[in-house]
């Protein structure tokens, strides 16, 4: 039978769980959310990558990418943040929806599936 692992924990969710060479993510949202759609995009970016290194992976074996975002108005600048962290010729499968945020000061939210290493 194959091992599940899961990290980080608690009772609605695990941040990183990792079964036969594939990870998953929870949803990953800003570190701060009153910052504009750029910043936001950023530090949710950034981490996905600390997520990823903890489970063996990096961006370059991401699989896909759901981006959740408040407002599409945002999605050209939410965009040009995405492209500049992407490595060349790794972009992942992605969808981005439009979406109500958990919190209405949250702009944009990220799940990723990706492959270890």
């Amino acid at each position: 039978m194959a091992t599940i692992e899961r990290k980080e924990t608690k009772q609605r969710m695990s941040r990183v769980v990792i079964h036969q060479g594939t990870v998953y993510l929870c949803g990953q949202v800003a570190a701060d959310a009153n910052k504009g759609i750029e910043e936001q995009t950023q530090t949710m970016l950034d981490k996905v990558d600390a997520l990823l290194l903890s489970a063996n992976s990096d961006r370059e074996h991401m699989l896909s990418a759901t981006i959740y975002i408040k407002d599409m108005a945002d999605f050209a600048a939410m965009n040009a943040v995405w492209d500049a962290w992407v490595p060349q010729g790794h972009a992942p499968a992605r969808a981005c929806v439009q979406a109500a945020m958990a919190r209405p000061e949250l702009l944009v939210e990220i799940s990723v599936v990706a492959a270890q290493k």
